[in-house]
This record gives structure tokens, C-alpha cells and sequence, in this order.
């Protein structure tokens, strides 16, 4: 959850777990004369950043998860420590972002289920979460944080829940996502390579909201995974409560750049009548376009405290 467009595909680690994008960043470069568009970073042979949350392992830290299993339907505490690679020692010090040290993110690989958690750090560097995970599937844990004075990083590890289990599909496409009542609609497309806007509107019982709550110094957070690897991209609106521009509703806007084609489930958690809600979609980014999706009923989401 860094500030600026984060492509550092919360993954996440749900991405990012599973991490504010105040603008495109940096020049489009050529424009495509037989299209009139800005061609992507990928067919101007530019390199693109590669996603976030594929290793537990980079830029010098480790996500070590101490707790690699849990049982499906149970309450479980989660557990794990950032560690240096150099010393071997446990993080203690890190760059707040949205008021929290650390994000995480816990995704099922069907991108049925997703937990956006806020774990509780002890003195020693170990940090804890109360999980509790409805199926057995295998799943993936996403750390979205900032070590103090360094670069921000979204590391991913492998956690199973165990039990019987149902196979699960991710869902269809569609461009509308309900939940609690609240029917959330999405405007907009991903585009491999190339930054474009999100905007998501959000109704309730037929009403646009026009009075959303700031929920970590947003109103509303982003986390898109991609579909087979869990590649995780986390972007934070175009805007901030008190900026004197953006309005609690009804639309909530964000830039993000998918780093390939292929299909994506985002997930925007949104607060409004003092409740953080979850509305998932399915996404499929290509040349040819974009098609959101719906939550499939049944679906999971939950937040922590």
C-alpha cells in the first residue's frame, strides 16, 4: 500500500495484498499511428516492472511465514516475521503507510476467498493475525510494507488450509459486484503495459453514495491478483479525503497498469455506514479490452481491526 501507482504487483499478496496513485507517472512514449493511442511499455520493447508478491524473498528482506498451515473453518493466528537476509534478524522498524506498519493480504489460489488483515507486530519482530479460512484450498499470503528508510516491497508466501475441500471457478465477468445490499459498478478497462483509470461507483439499495467513510486514508483500496500466478498489484485512489478535490462518493478513482494480458480478480474494500464491505470482480485484461466481473455468491471477503 506505497504511495504512487503501485506495480508492485496488497498480492500481495486478498494485492497487493492483495499496497496511492496520484498520477500516470512518467510519459506514455510513441503513439500508435494506426490506433491514436500511446502504444504499451511491452510492444515499445520498454522493460515493464515485474509484479510483486511471486517471491518471498527480494530487495534484501524475507517473508518468513511461521505458520504454513491452517485448519479450514477454525480460527487460526497467523504468524510470520519480516527478516533481513544480511543480519538474519526479524524487522522491527518500518515506514507507515495509510497509518498501519504493515498490510496483508491472504487470497485463495481460486480467488474465491480474500482476507485483508491487520496484524499486530510484537517487540521481537514477530507479527500475528487471527485468520479464520472457510475452505481447504491453497492460498497465498501477501506482506505490502516499507522497512524504515528503504524501497516498499510486496513479498508472498504459500499457506495451506486444510480439510475436505470444493473445487471452486472464478467467476464469470460482469461489470457490477453486490454485497451487504450495496451494489458497486465498474467503469473502465486494464490495459497490459499501459496506466488506465478505474472508476468504481458505489450504490446502496438503489441510491448512489454520496457519503463514504475514509478507511485507511482512503476512500477506498485496490488489490488486483492475477489469475494463475497471483501476480499482485495494489493501487490507492486518485485522491484523499481533505484534498479539497475528491468527494466520499459516488465514484472512487484509480490508475493501475496490468502487467500482462490475462485475467484478474479485483477486490475494492469501501466503508460507508461505519462497515468496511468488499466487492470482488472478475477482470480480463488484453488487446482486445476489458471485461469486469462479479462476485461469485458466496464469495468471502473479511477485514481486520
Amino acid at each position: 500500500m506505497h504511495t504512487g501507482l503501485r506495480i508492485t504487483v496488497f498480492a500481495a499478496a486478498l494485492a497487493a495484498t492483495f499496497g496511492t496513485a496520484y498520477g500516470l507517472g512518467g510519459g506514455l512514449g510513441e503513439v500508435a499511428p494506426e490506433s491514436g493511442r500511446a502504444a504499451p511499455a511491452h510492444e515499445r520493447g520498454q522493460k515493464v516492472a515485474p509484479p510483486g508478491g511471486l517471491r518471498a524473498s527480494a530487495g534484501g528482506y524475507t517473508l518468513a511465514l511461521r505458520t504454513p498451515a491452517v485448519a479450514a473453518g477454525r480460527g487460526d493466528s497467523l504468524r510470520f516475521a519480516i527478516v533481513e537476509n544480511t543480519t538474519g534478524r526479524a524487522v522491527t522498524a518500518y515506514d507507515r503507510e495509510h497509518s498501519k506498519e504493515l498490510h496483508l493480504i491472504v487470497a485463495s489460489r481460486d480467488l474465491t476467498v480474500f482476507r485483508h488483515l491487520h496484524p499486530v507486530r510484537a517487540a521481537d519482530g514477530t507479527w500475528s493475525a487471527p485468520v479464520k479460512l472457510p475452505e481447504a484450498a491453497g492460498y497465498r499470503v501477501f506482506a505490502d510494507f516499507t522497512p524504515r528508510g528503504g524501497a516498499g516491497l510486496t513479498l508472498g508466501a504459500d499457506l495451506t488450509a486444510t480439510g475436505p475441500k470444493t473445487p471452486a471457478q472464478t467467476p464469470a465477468p460482469s461489470r457490477t459486484a453486490r454485497v451487504d445490499g450495496y451494489e458497486v459498478t465498474l467503469h473502465g478497462a486494464l490495459t497490459p503495459g499501459r496506466p488506465s483509470e478505474l472508476r468504481l461507483a458505489v450504490a446502496a439499495h438503489g441510491r448512489l453514495v454520496r457519503d463514504l467513510q475514509p478507511y485507511l486514508g482512503a476512500y477506498g483500496h485496490l488489490v488486483a491478483l492475477r489469475s494463475g500466478d497471483l501476480a499482485y498489484l495494489h493501487v490507492h485512489p486518485n485522491g484523499e479525503p481533505g484534498d479539497g478535490v475528491t468527494g466520499p462518493g459516488p465514484e472512487i478513482s484509480f490508475t493501475a497498469t496490468a502487467p500482462s494480458a490475462g485475467t484478474y480478480r479485483l477486490f475494492l474494500d469501501f466503508r460507508h455506514a461505519g462497515a468496511v464491505r468488499t466487492a470482488a470482480f472478475t477482470v480480463t485484461a488484453g488487446s482486445d479490452g476489458t471485461g469486469p466481473g462479479t462476485a461469485r455468491p458466496g464469495a468471502t471477503a473479511e477485514h481486520g481491526h
